[in-house]
């Protein structure tokens, strides 16, 4: 349970948050969203003239038989989607070796997706999650609503740290009836993701944001350190001066690495990789600008 200082501490940066997100939407970001994501369906808009080339399908015969002259209907993209932030705040998720967490990067690109489908008119709701699904908030509108979003990312307390993405998927294939664009922010330390990722991609348009820390990947010569699994509290004594062991967990990490990426490219799941040690907005700027392209 978190202490009323701890609590002020996340409402503080919570706020902060706030503001730079908003700032980083109004100057960039804003219309790298609008222009990747479309709307759900067509809303009649109007009638006009058939013109060469027009769709067939679209003639309306009944005011084509009162003018004497072929008329089309009009129609105009709805445009307000709903966004699922589904947020992994597993374990693993807590560790940064800098002045980040992994969770903390999670919660400020969640922030700016957030005021970006604001802005844009769509409703955002959440799914936090870790080993099982532990919190869904139903998608709606409004900055209270957002901010909301992300204190729970931040302060959310899982009782069992492990993660499950499969858990994630399922819920999200059955509890969600409308097509909706779901973000999977998470470190994808997880078994199994092959099956639940198709799944989720079959029915939801989805994007996958990889977070990861720059010690995952390759270990310091630090000499011996006790080493413990934040999800299952596994302690083990290592010996990070062995150059042999340093080059086998460079392997299997980018073994993880490269199984994730075979993954998401198998269900054309676009995706990004957000560091503890970076800002996140060029990432999703390049995330955004690739979905685009490839949807057009």
């Amino acid at each position: 349970m978190l202490s009323e200082q701890q609590i002020e501490e996340m409402m503080a940066r919570v706020r902060k948050l706030e503001l730079k997100a908003r700032r980083l939407v109004r100057e960039s970001f804003s219309g790298e969203y609008l222009s990747s994501f479309r709307g759900q369906g067509l809303d009649f808009d109007d009638f006009r003239e058939y013109q060469h080339g027009d769709e067939v399908r679209f003639i309306d015969w009944n005011v084509t038989a009162r003018m004497n002259q072929a008329y089309v209907r009009k129609f105009r993209e709805e445009r307000e989607l709903v966004v699922i932030l589904a947020v992994d705040v597993s374990g693993s998720t807590d560790y940064g070796s800098h002045s980040q967490s992994k969770r903390e990067v999670a919660a400020e690109a969640a922030a700016i997706l957030g005021f970006s489908a604001l802005q844009n008119g769509d409703k955002v709701g959440l799914l936090a999650f870790a080993d099982v699904p532990l919190l869904f908030v139903p998608p709606a509108k409004g900055t209270r609503h957002v901010l909301r979003l992300v204190r729970e990312i931040l302060t959310i307390n899982p009782t069992r740290p492990g993660t499950s993405i499969k858990e994630a998927c399922d819920f999200l294939v059955r509890s969600q009836r409308r097509r909706a664009l779901v973000f999977l922010l998470s470190d994808f330390h997880s078994d199994p993701l092959d099956r639940p990722l198709g799944k989720l991609a079959r029915k939801h348009e989805t994007l996958a944001l990889q977070v990861s820390d720059p010690l995952e990947s390759k270990l310091p010569a630090a000499g011996k350190v006790v080493m413990v699994d934040p999800e299952t509290g596994f302690e083990t004594l290592v010996n990070t001066s062995n150059a042999n062991l340093r080059m086998s967990y460079e392997k299997l990490a980018r073994r993880h690495r490269e199984g994730v990426a075979s993954i998401l490219k198998k269900h054309a799941i676009d995706t990004t990789k957000l560091s503890s040690t970076s800002d996140p907005l060029p990432a999703l700027h390049l995330l955004l600008k690739r979905h685009g392209r490839r949807r057009r």
